[in-house]
This record gives structure tokens, sequence and C-alpha cells, in this order.
């Protein structure tokens, strides 16, 4: 393989890296939005209180990561996608964001720049 092929090559992956999965940037998040009952059964799965689906299990793998660096490796759709599902969540189900805040970010660390992420525009 030619040398600039091949630093193409490695520039790409180290890029890739930097995001998270692109799997889920086309996440279907209206029933999310739709459905209260889903929305409470995701939530409770980020809470070690109920069985998660393989999508919330994904999810909550990078809860603690994404709340540390405010979705830094994120991707912008992902953002676009975390923002609406989060702005639902803190409307309508206050309780269970705060008891997942206090949940990732125990030592309260993290949570003004995570606001500033959520309340920021979808760009």
């Amino acid at each position: 393989m030619p040398r600039a092929h091949l630093l193409t090559l490695v520039m790409v992956s180290i890029v890739a890296a930097d995001f998270y999965n692109p799997k889920y940037d086309d996440f279907d998040i209206q029933p999310l939005l739709d459905n209260d009952r889903i929305l409470t059964g995701y939530t409770k799965c980020f809470l070690d209180q109920g069985p998660c689906t393989p999508e919330a299990k994904d999810f909550k793998k990078v809860i603690p990561e994404a709340l540390e660096t405010s979705c830094g490796k994120c991707t912008p759709k992902q953002k676009q996608l975390i923002r609406t599902v989060i702005r639902a969540m803190m409307e309508r189900h206050p309780d269970f964001w705060s008891e997942l805040v206090d949940k990732y970010d125990k030592d309260k660390k993290y949570r003004e720049n995570f606001n500033k992420f959520i309340e920021s525009v979808d760009k």
C-alpha cells in the first residue's frame, strides 16, 4: 500500500476513534418522546432500577464519560438527540433527571458544564 494511502487510513481511524459509535446517529427518539413508559424504562435502566434494552445498555456505558466531557465524543447528530431527550426528561420527569445526575455526578463536578451543553443550541 502506498505510504499516502496508509497515512490517510491511519488518520481516518484516529478521527473515527474520537467519536462514539455512529450506529445510533439515526436512532429514532420519537418513541421516547411520545411514550412516557418507554422513556421511564430507559431511565430505570440507567438508574439500575429495571431491565435494559440492548440500545439502553449501549447508552448506559457512555453516560459517565459523556457527562464528564459534555458529550465531547458525541457526533453532532448524537448531541442533538441527547439534548432533545434530556430536555424532555427534565421537563416531564424532573425527579428522574435529578436521580440520574446524582448517580452519575455525585460530587457535582460536571453539572455546570453539562447544563451549558444541554442549554446550548443544536448545530
